[in-house]
């Protein structure tokens, strides 16, 4: 059986070439079988891959199918079993966690940004990194000779 894709379906409707059309529910989901004038069978596919196209939903199936030009089939629900369905990640809930990761990504931005202003706007004077060390060891040197224990003397 070959695949047939949504714009080929629409040609081939247009052109006369559909004989029938059945939707096959299969498992948890639905499929649009497409038998043509010339003998041959054909499953639709999705547009960018040869893999057939699942609907979840068979109204959804039987909306495409319309939109097509293809309002009279068939159906076969033998083989399907809605509990085999599996749940599908919608498009909303993934457009949604994209706006949401993108809208932190801007508040992490705009904090980044205002920090960095204020390292800029910072009027502090700037020590070096040497100037600091020596100063820490010299107090370093003061703390050590305060607190160093009297030495003892030899009798």
């Amino acid at each position: 059986m070959q695949n047939m894709t949504l714009e080929q379906l629409r040609t081939a409707s247009e052109a006369g070439g559909v004989s029938s059309v059945t939707l096959k529910g299969q498992g948890g989901g639905f499929f649009v079988q497409i038998a043509t004038r010339n003998g041959s069978g054909a499953v639709l596919a999705k547009a960018r891959s040869s893999e057939p196209r699942c609907f979840g939903n068979p109204a959804a199936a039987l909306k495409v199918l319309r939109d097509v030009g293809i309002t009279i089939g068939q159906f076969d629900a033998s083989e399907w079993n809605p509990s085999e369905r599996e749940p599908v990640a919608r498009s909303s809930d993934s457009r949604a966690l994209a706006l949401r990761k993108a809208h932190e990504a801007a508040a992490y931005n705009e904090w980044l940004a205002a920090e960095i202003q204020e390292a800029v706007d910072d009027i502090r004077p700037s020590i070096s990194h040497d100037a600091v060390m020596a100063e820490m060891d010299a107090d370093i040197a003061a703390l050590e000779a305060e607190h160093k224990p009297a030495g003892r003397k030899r009798a």
